[in-house]
C-alpha cells in the first residue's frame, strides 16, 4: 500500500478545537436558587457520548456561564437535540445570557418536565431529549467537564416507523462545524458497512436515502 508523503501539501497550525463536525445541542435546567426558578438554556457544541454501559455523555461549560451555576447546583440537566425548525433559537441561545433573558419566552420554546428528572425541564420543541445526572466534573481550564448517567431519552412518536425503530434521519439534525451550522444531508453508510454484500449495502442505502427524502421532500 502506498504511503502519502508529500509534505508541502500539509500545514500544521497551532493547537486548537479542530474536531470537526460536531453536535449543535440545547442543554435545558433550573434550579430553585437561581433565577426564581426560571429555567435556562445554553447552546453548546462541546459534547459527546463516554460510555454505552451505563449510558453517559458529557458536556463542557465556561465557568462564566449561568448554566454551570444551575448545573453544579441541581446536579442535572437535559439535553435537547436540535432541529432545523430549533435553528434560530438555538443560535439565540448560544449569543444571549440567561441573566438577561427569559429564552424560553424569547425563543417561544415550550418548558415541559424531563422525565427522571426533579428540577431540569425538557424542550418540548426537541425531537429528542436526554435527560441526564451528573456523575462528575472535571475542571479543565475556561471549561468545566460535566460527565453524567443518562437516565431516559424522550422522543417524538412520529420519529418512530411500524416496527418501531427509531428514525432520526428524519428528524433534520443539525451539525455544528467551524462555526456554520449544517444539516445532516444524504447517508453514505451505517455501521458495518464496510463489510456488508453489495446487494446488502445498496438496499439499506436506498431504504435509508429514501426515508430521508420522504421526509424532507
Amino acid at each position: 500500500m502506498s504511503k502519502f508523503n508529500d509534505s508541502e501539501n500539509k500545514i500544521v497550525m497551532p493547537a486548537n478545537t479542530m474536531l470537526n463536525p460536531v453536535p449543535a445541542i440545547m442543554v435545558s435546567c433550573s434550579h430553585k436558587d437561581f433565577n426564581e426558578g426560571r429555567p435556562n438554556i445554553i447552546t453548546i457544541a462541546w459534547a459527546g457520548t463516554i460510555c454505552s454501559d451505563p449510558p453517559m455523555l458529557s458536556i463542557s461549560i465556561r465557568k462564566s456561564r449561568l448554566s454551570h451555576e444551575i448545573v453544579s447546583a441541581s446536579g442535572e440537566f437535559v439535553v435537547n437535540l436540535v432541529s432545523r425548525n430549533l435553528l434560530k433559537a438555538c443560535d439565540f441561545c448560544g449569543v444571549r445570557s440567561g441573566r438577561d433573558y427569559d429564552k424560553f419566552q424569547e425563543c417561544h420554546l415550550t418548558s415541559i418536565p424531563a422525565d427522571s428528572l426533579s428540577s431540569a425541564p425538557a424542550i418540548a420543541e426537541s425531537p429528542v431529549s436526554i435527560s441526564c445526572k451528573v456523575a462528575g466534573v472535571y475542571e479543565l481550564g475556561a471549561h468545566d467537564l460535566f460527565m453524567a448517567r443518562i437516565e431516559s431519552v424522550t422522543v417524538n412518536a412520529e420519529l418512530m416507523d411500524e416496527k418501531g425503530r427509531l428514525c432520526l434521519e428524519n428528524a433534520e439534525l443539525v451539525a455544528y462545524s467551524h462555526g456554520h451550522y449544517y444539516e445532516l444531508g444524504d447517508v453514505l453508510g451505517f455501521f458495518g458497512y464496510s463489510v456488508a454484500s453489495p446487494k446488502a449495502l445498496k438496499r439499506r442505502l436506498d431504504e435509508m436515502n429514501r426515508n430521508h427524502k420522504k421526509k424532507s421532500g
